[in-house]
């Protein structure tokens, strides 16, 4: 086990001996090596390239999630890892490949210059850069600026159907029909350039709105976690806009580690199979994995790695654990081959085909191949280590894996295993209402006030009803009078805030708490809200309702 005040540091001695003229690549036995992956493992040159090209075709090749002429676009950032993963799929689709790539790409690039208070000088810099970037890929390319999320329509929140996935043999039957199609079409056509695709520039007012949104956050963890979520929002409504039906991100496997341990002390624990994997209801007796710690002792251990102290925020006490506890109690753990997807959205599915790549295997592959990369600055950009809780993840994992290099794929491997176990209630039957920001099911129990967010909601029951209003309600005529009451009554007259915060999860609704006011978010997610809460009064008020048959048929029995 850990100990405080135990030193991991390796005993003084000899160095690891570097690799020399007379060692030889483990692969191939003849090559010089110029890359160490790991201890002892040395690879020349062509070896470092046919095992980085060979773990991308990989996870591509055995799941088969998509399909021979799908159009996939793929989320680039202009970071080492989407770089990377933009390259692989370029080379993938060339003709000198030995296997091709099949599906037919796009790509988009995100502006969040407003949003890390960069200059509209730098802005105008950072955006001809990536131009040049995918103008050289040749690929169709959409430049969207975070600003556009202040004109994204309610629908983007909304789960759509999804057509369901294929057998085996319709993998082969599709592969068989598209090199049939591409045959009869001719190389000339399928190497047609394809014209770039982009939106107008942002307007002065979006861009002051989404600034204004961003000062008014408090604490630099909400921000980045709203950052991820307006991103992925917009990234969301491009793929449906024009027709793609899978999203490839170039999280690599430090990066899903780091994830991993920061969504599990935001209080995502119950989503961890969403936010890491792929979502897979368990079926069958597994063994359970329970939370072995809870928030405060992974922040204080974590800040002991740091050389500090740190205390979690106010309000995220025993999120990690309690989070866990609030959709069920637990996790199951499980073989899980095909873990690098999300099918939150529905219609649009979301692959991570990076994330058996570590950064440093990325980092050597990009500086061996120079691949191009663009850096725009984050939110996180020069802000010391304890800023936000991501900040202070990642240096831990680091730190960590400085010192013991297995600690990233361990922290992986656990999570490729987790599965979300689905609840009693709602294990036969349609899923349940999703949360508005995240969109993962509110796979919770508000009546059990021993977890977390149930003592949250509780507590936040008589706050949505002040002292003078209770005194004065059996003077306040109620439109539910004489039905018992709905939990939604009278919505028109109580907090707006309350209309939102009550369709959030766990993590969402701790984050929510550094944004004093939702006047400042996207019409879009305050329109959504309104919608669900007028949806939800009309379904309980329909309760109340006598069908028309039921008077049809009780007329004739009374006469």
């Amino acid at each position: 086990m850990c100990e405080v005040g135990e030193d991991y540091r390796a005993p003084a001695g000899q160095p690891p001996p570097r690799p020399g003229r007379e060692q030889k690549c483990v692969k191939c036995k003849e090559g010089l090596p110029v890359v160490v992956i790991r201890a002892g493992d040395a690879f020349c040159r062509d070896c470092f390239k046919a095992f980085y090209v060979h773990k991308f075709r990989a996870v591509l090749g055995k799941n088969r999630l998509i399909f021979p002429g799908e159009k996939v676009l793929l989320a680039w950032s202009g970071g080492p890892s989407s770089s990377s993963m933009l390259w692989q799929v370029l080379e993938g689709l060339s003709r000198d490949s030995a296997k091709r790539l099949r599906f037919v790409p796009g790509v988009v690039y995100a502006d969040e210059g407003a949003a890390c208070g960069q200059s509209p000088e730098d802005r105008a810099k950072t955006v001809a850069e990536a131009r040049l970037v995918l103008q050289s890929v040749g690929f169709p390319w959409h430049i969207v600026a975070l600003e556009e999320v202040f004109s994204l329509p309610p629908s983007v929140l909304r789960c759509s159907a999804r057509e369901p996935v294929g057998t085996e043999g319709a993998y082969k039957a599709a592969v068989d029909s598209f090199l049939q199609q591409q045959h009869a079409l001719g190389e000339e056509q399928q190497s047609l350039p394809c014209p770039p695709i982009r939106a107008g520039p942002p307007t002065a007012s979006q861009t002051e709105a989404l600034s204004t949104l961003f000062s008014s956050v408090e604490t630099l963890t909400a921000k980045e976690e709203l950052l991820r979520t307006l991103r992925t929002h917009l990234i969301l409504h491009v793929a449906r806009t024009h027709g793609y039906s899978k999203v490839m991100m170039g999280d690599s496997c430090t990066r899903l580690a780091i994830k991993l341990m920061t969504s599990l002390a935001l209080g995502r624990g119950a989503f961890l199979a969403w936010d890491t994997v792929r979502l897979q209801a368990a079926q069958g007796p597994v063994p359970t994995l329970l939370a072995p710690f809870s928030t405060r002792c992974l922040l204080s251990r974590v800040a002991r790695e740091a050389g500090g102290a740190c205390d979690p925020p106010a309000g995220r006490e025993g999120g990690g654990a309690v989070s866990w506890s609030a959709a069920g109690g637990r996790e199951r753990c499980a073989p899980h081959p095909q873990g690098f997807s999300d099918e939150r959205h529905g219609d649009v599915v979301v692959v991570r085909p990076m994330r058996e790549h570590t950064l440093k295997e990325v980092a050597f592959y990009n500086r061996l191949f120079a691949v191009p990369s663009v850096f725009t600055p984050a939110v996180d950009t020069k802000a010391p280590e304890k800023a936000s809780i991501h900040r202070l993840m990642e240096a831990f994992i680091l730190k960590l894996q400085a010192q013991f290099p297995c600690t990233v794929s361990t922290v992986y491997r656990t999570s490729e295993k987790l599965v979300k176990a689905p609840r009693d209630g709602c294990a036969a039957g349609t899923p349940g209402p999703r949360c508005l920001l995240c969109m993962c099911v509110l796979d919770v129990d508000t009546a059990d006030s021993a977890t977390a967010f149930g003592a949250q909601t509780s507590s936040q029951l008589p706050q949505t009803q002040p002292p003078v209003a209770q005194a004065e309600a059996p003077t306040m005529s109620c439109c539910c009078t004489g039905m018992g009451g709905a939990r939604h009554c009278c919505r028109t007259e109580e907090d707006p805030r309350a209309c939102v915060i009550e369709q959030l999860c766990y993590g969402c609704r701790v984050n929510m708490k550094d944004l004093p006011s939702l006047d400042p978010l996207p019409p879009y997610i305050l329109a959504e809200a309104q919608l669900r809460s007028q949806r939800a009064e009309a379904e309980q008020i329909q309760e109340y309702l006598l069908e028309d048959r039921e008077d049809e048929d009780a007329q004739p029995g009374e006469s």
